[in-house]
């Protein structure tokens, strides 16, 4: 078993989209939309299996209800995991966009160890320190093909970690997900896809 087959899933749509608030760490369920995405997928990979061993999910509702989902229709184990949960917002999370951009400004510099916001939030050093941390814990999991349901910001620090990216975007639709390869004999990343969302086709 010298390759690690990764799936990164982003969760469905929440309420806190049709809300247009800012979530990170604001725990909003999925919406009756993400519900459905998320039996979408997992619909499509019943008829095109990717045979998972693993799966682990964030415990904000909207990454573990789509986890669910998925991992109930094609019989995985799902191992939860504050590890994976996204970023750390700090007072942004629930706010509205509006009230957030006047209330915290966007500051025209921010250090990499500096908080989120003035009032607190996770730096982006202690972000890449956590994506590590989740990435080795699933290394070490044991699992020849896994699939990860998080975040979209959190997927991206995952992916720039793994790719030894500081500036890198990758964009994560509704139950879209990412592909890679992990050679367990060398340090080399394959991404094989990214955005993918063949059951919203």
């Amino acid at each position: 078993m010298n390759t690690l087959h990764l799936t990164l899933l982003r969760h469905g749509r929440s309420r806190a989209d049709d809300e247009d608030v800012h979530e990170g760490r604001y725990d909003s369920p999925l919406s009756g939309v993400g519900q459905a995405q998320a039996r979408a997928l997992a619909a499509y990979w019943a008829t095109h299996p990717p045979d998972f061993d693993l799966a682990y999910c964030s415990t904000l509702s909207r990454a573990s209800e789509t986890a669910g989902i998925v991992t109930d229709a094609l019989v995985v184990p799902l191992t939860p995991s504050d590890t994976l949960r996204e970023w750390d917002n700090g007072p942004l999370a629930g706010l509205g966009r509006e009230e957030a951009a006047r209330r915290y400004p966007m500051p025209a510099f921010r250090h990499e160890l500096d908080a989120f916001t003035a009032e607190g939030g996770e730096s982006q050093a202690a972000i890449r320190a956590r994506a590590l941390l989740a990435l080795e814990h699933i290394w070490r999991g044991g699992g020849e093909r896994v699939l990860v349901v998080s975040h979209g910001g959190f997927l991206n620090s995952m992916l720039r970690e793994l790719l030894r990216m500081e500036r890198g975007w990758f964009e994560f639709g509704d139950t879209s997900f990412a592909t890679l390869r992990l050679n367990r004999r060398s340090h080399t990343a394959l991404v094989t896809g990214v955005n993918l969302s063949p059951h919203l086709s």
